[in-house]
Parts: C-alpha cells; structure tokens; sequence
C-alpha cells in the first residue's frame, strides 16, 4: 500500500467516489461531501499567485541575463510560441468539433456564470491586463495580470545583473517552496477527487461519466494528431534522426507518462539529449526553460477544458470570446510547472478570468489523472524535441557515438550574465 503512486490512489478513490455516488446518490449530494472536494480547491487556488510569480521571474531573469545564450534563447522561444499556439487551437478546434461537455450540468452555474460579451471594448481589455497593484491581482487571482507583472519584473532583473542576485534567489527558492507546497496538497488529491467525483454522480447522475469518457478521448486523439502532424513536421524539417531520437526519449517519456511529473522525467532527460549530441549548453539551457514556456500539452488541455466546462455549464462562448481566452492562456499556460496536476492551477484561474464556474473543475478532476498522464507524456516529448530543433538550427549533429553522456543540470542565471560573451556555462 505505500508503495503504490498518488496516481494509484487517485484512480482508486476515483472509483470509489463513482461507485458511492451511484449507489448512494443522497448521501453522495450531502454538503460535506461537497466540502471535501471544496477544499481541495480551495488549497489549488491558494497555490497560484506565489507559483506563477516565482517561476516567471526566475525563468525571465534567466532567460534574459545571458547575452551569449541570446540567438539561441530567440530561436527557442519562437519555437515554443509557434508550436504552443498550434496546440492551443488545435485544443480548441477539437472541443468544438466534439463537444463533450453538451447535456451535462454543473451545480452552482447558473445565470450568475456568464461571461462579459459586447461591453467589452479593446482599449478596456488592453486596460485590464496590466495591473494597477499586483498585490490586488494576486488577492484577487487574476492570472493575466500575475502573469505580465512577472515578466516585467523578471526583465527588470535581468537588466541589473547581479544586483538583483537576492531577488532572483529568492525568487527560486519561493518557486521551489511552491513546488513541495503544492506536493503537499496533492497529498489530498485522492480525497479531493474521490469527493468530487461522488458529488457529480450523485447530483447529476452516472451519465455524467459519458461526458467525461468523451472528453478524455478527445484529449487523447487530440494529443495523438499534434505528435503525428506537427511534431513529426518538427522532426522532419530539422532532419532529426528518428531511431536515435526515440532512443533519447522512451525512458523519459515512460518517467512522464508513469508519474505525471514533467520534473520527475528531466534528469533523465537532460542526459539522453546530451548523448543524442546536442551541445551541453543548449541542453542546459532550452530543456529547463521549456518547462516554463513550452508545455504543449497543457497548454492544449487548457484550451479544451476551458471550453468543455463552458459547454458543460450551458454557456454560449462566441468566437471572438474563445480566441480572447486563447490570447490569454498564451501567457498563462507559460506558468504551468512540471508536477502531477499543475495544470488545474492554471485553469482555475483562468475560469475565474472568464467569468465561467469554478465548479466544473469537479468534473474534471474524476478523470484528470488519466488526462495529465497524457499531456505530460506530450510535454515532455516537446520540450526534447525542442532542445534536438535548436540544436540542429546551431548546426549540431545528432545521433553520433561518442559524445560524452551526463546529467546537465541548469545554469545559474546571474553567473551566466556575468559570463564573458564568449563562453558557455559548466553542466
């Protein structure tokens, strides 16, 4: 029993949680019940504003210090916005074309869940992502303007080099808290899940399980296509070798899948894509980043469950409304970290932004163990293939023997800033 994986637990009170609210569906609406999955979610959200500024900065300050590191942190980065953006329409494509979130309800959305139509101008949208006091923001959990203030200050850091060292650190080390805390919440995830999960069947009944079957198959086919077309497009423009590549990824990948951790998979993986032959400092610096502005996967859940709860919850979304959520969850997904069930994090604040009901993340969390394995998986498999991309756009050849393997681990920052221009930073 100890030793079995929080996925293991989550998949067992996931059945459990079914099977009580089949059975004992009055027991099942109770509000205690209720109350269980509500704390849970309430100790998501507290998780947020603290997680998403510490990884920001310290990935912005990061990213921007080192002036050697600067063609190849552009490149990188238009790879991660293009192949993000992909997934993120792709997501939503999917939603649209399948939507499997018609014919279910969510308890407590109601006329009170609607989201803000003509009155919204640009100017006042343009207005409303900036933030006039990021403590208000933070308070108030408004993810978007979390999001711009963070990489404002983290830019802000990069520019002053090494007098922003503290900052930077505590920045990282308020990021890792963040992280254990957040590892500490998931210890309830079960009890979370199992409440939540008992609560839906009993309020709405067993058939809200087609809608989640739905919606998992979805995610799956969704996932599927985006690794055949584009990530294979990827693989083929950059004239990466597949044997040696799928060599370099099965175990992390494995690791990915296995755990829903992004972060359980990168040792592992830093060193496979060494040994594939991309230099080592692109190694240490495009595969951690990725892990901040690269998460294809979620960024594709995001999209496709944001729209799912919409649907489940009888909203309209016009159009131009969901390529504005887009536009959002292009910055917000940047703050999704490596660990089992982030992106949940992610999306609760961006129901909130929206306007659409919380309460749709009970539907999500009876089947999200399954999902989140899969997107990591994707993740994962992104991040390596856009290490061997820019590896290949700087001219490195993969798959030849004799490259000396070991685990790369990240750079620091500020000691890169202080670099001179023509060096590289020590795995």
């Amino acid at each position: 029993m100890k030793r079995m994986s929080l996925t293991v637990w989550i998949f067992l009170a996931m059945l459990l949680g079914m099977a009580f609210g089949a059975l004992r569906p009055e027991a099942a609406k109770a509000e205690v019940v209720a109350a269980l999955a509500n704390v849970f979610l309430r100790l998501i959200k507290s998780i947020i504003a603290p997680l998403i500024f510490g990884t920001l900065v310290y990935g912005i300050a990061g990213t921007g210090s080192v002036k050697t590191m600067g063609r190849i942190g552009l490149k990188a980065i238009v790879y991660f916005e293009v192949l993000t953006t992909i997934a993120l329409f792709l997501g939503l494509a999917a939603v649209n074309l399948v939507r499997p979130g018609e014919g279910l309800t969510l308890t407590g959305a109601g006329s009170a869940a609607n989201i803000p139509q003509a009155t919204q101008t640009f100017s006042g949208i343009l207005e409303h992502t900036f933030p006039s006091s990021v403590i208000d923001a933070m308070a108030r959990g408004d993810v978007l303007q979390i999001v711009v203030f963070s990489f404002l200050f983290g830019a802000a850091c990069a520019a002053i080099g090494t007098k922003a060292r503290p900052v930077v650190e505590f920045c990282h080390s308020l990021a890792d808290v963040m992280l254990r805390y957040t590892k500490y919440v998931m210890y309830l995830a079960p009890i979370g899940v199992g409440a939540a999960m008992a609560h839906a069947i009993g309020t709405n009944g067993v058939g809200v399980l087609l809608g989640l079957g739905k919606l998992v198959l979805t995610l799956y086919v969704a996932l599927i296509l985006f690794i055949a077309i584009f990530l294979g497009a990827s693989l083929t423009i950059a004239r990466i070798p597949l044997g040696p590549f799928w060599h370099a990824v099965r175990e992390p990948c494995l690791i990915a899948y296995s755990t829903a951790s992004s972060e359980a998979a990168l040792p592992l993986a830093l060193e496979n894509m060494e040994r594939l032959g991309a230099p080592p400092h692109i190694v240490a610096f495009v595969l951690p980043t990725g892990y901040s502005f690269n998460l294809m996967g979620s960024a594709l859940y995001l999209s496709l469950a944001s729209v799912f709860i919409a649907q489940a919850a009888a909203i309209h979304m016009p159009v131009s409304q969901q390529l504005m959520m887009m536009l959002s969850l292009m910055l917000t997904s940047k703050g999704v970290a490596g660990i089992p069930r982030s992106a949940i994090v992610v999306l609760t604040g961006t129901l909130a932004s929206f306007s659409l009901p919380v309460a749709g993340i009970a539907l999500l969390l009876g089947a999200d163990a399954i999902m989140d394995m899969a997107r990591t998986l994707v993740n994962v498999l992104g991040n390596c293939m856009a290490t061997a991309v820019v590896a290949r756009w700087e001219g490195a050849q993969l798959g030849n023997a004799g490259v000396n393997p070991g685990a790369v681990q990240p750079a620091d920052p500020l000691a890169l800033h202080a670099a001179p221009e023509h060096s590289t930073p020590t795995s």
